[in-house]
């Protein structure tokens, strides 16, 4: 396994988890009264737009798993559009198992779904740049011993810290604390946040870590 490789991936990394700390601050400037806190869903919006943009420019720039076939114009479209139809869907079924999960089902109907599609991005936006649309590729990499490049155990690491964060997230809302960051949904996306840039950190260092280990074979 290549150093170099692994320093792409932390380089990637590491500038994902700076869009996020950026998204927190820089609108700041720009927009009076902004806050994490206080304009949540202007912040749900603003994190998962500059964590999406930046996802796809550096799979385009780095291109982890490029496909040595040569595409046509056609199935590049057809491509991308179905990227965003499996985007769409995605954030769909998170919100109902959100709800299932407890969410108000008719109250803070655009809090949850907002939550849901920071939570879309943290996962499938990933899976999507990496695999593409294919379900097939998502469940050989999230099954035991499925990754095939460091990229692929990377995506396993951080969609697992994403959803875990958010569902410790969950934990003070019911709590007699009185905070405003257990306001639905703040500490669950606050939750998903965290995990997801322990993710990115975590990643690249467990590689690092057990890279003697870690034989990727094709499949």
């Amino acid at each position: 396994m290549r150093e170099a490789e692994i320093g792409r991936l932390l380089a990637a990394n590491l500038l994902c988890a700076l869009a996020i700390v950026l998204a927190a601050l820089v609108p700041a400037v720009f927009l009076d009264g902004f806050s994490v806190l206080g304009t949540h869903l202007t912040w749900l919006c603003v994190c998962s737009v500059c964590v999406a943009t930046l996802n796809i420019i550096l799979h385009l720039i780095l291109k982890p798993n490029q496909s040595p076939k040569r595409r046509s114009f056609a199935h590049k479209i057809s491509r991308f559009l179905k990227c965003c139809i499996y985007f769409f869907m995605s954030c769909i079924l998170f919100h109902a198992i959100i709800v299932l999960y407890g969410a108000p089902l008719i109250e803070s109907v655009t809090e949850t779904f907002l939550f849901a599609v920071l939570l879309s991005t943290f996962t499938t936006l990933q899976c999507l740049c990496l695999l593409g649309p294919n379900i097939q590729a998502w469940i050989r990499v999230f099954s035991k011993n499925g990754a095939m490049s460091i990229w692929e155990s990377s995506l396993q690491i951080t969609s697992m810290c994403s959803v875990l964060g958010a569902w410790f997230g969950a934990f003070p809302i019911p709590l007699d604390w009185d905070r405003p960051w257990q306001v639905w949904p703040i500490s669950c996306s606050l939750g998903a946040t965290f995990g997801y840039m322990a993710g990115l950190i975590i990643a690249p260092l467990w590689i690092h870590w057990n890279r003697k280990q870690l034989t990727y074979k094709s499949r």
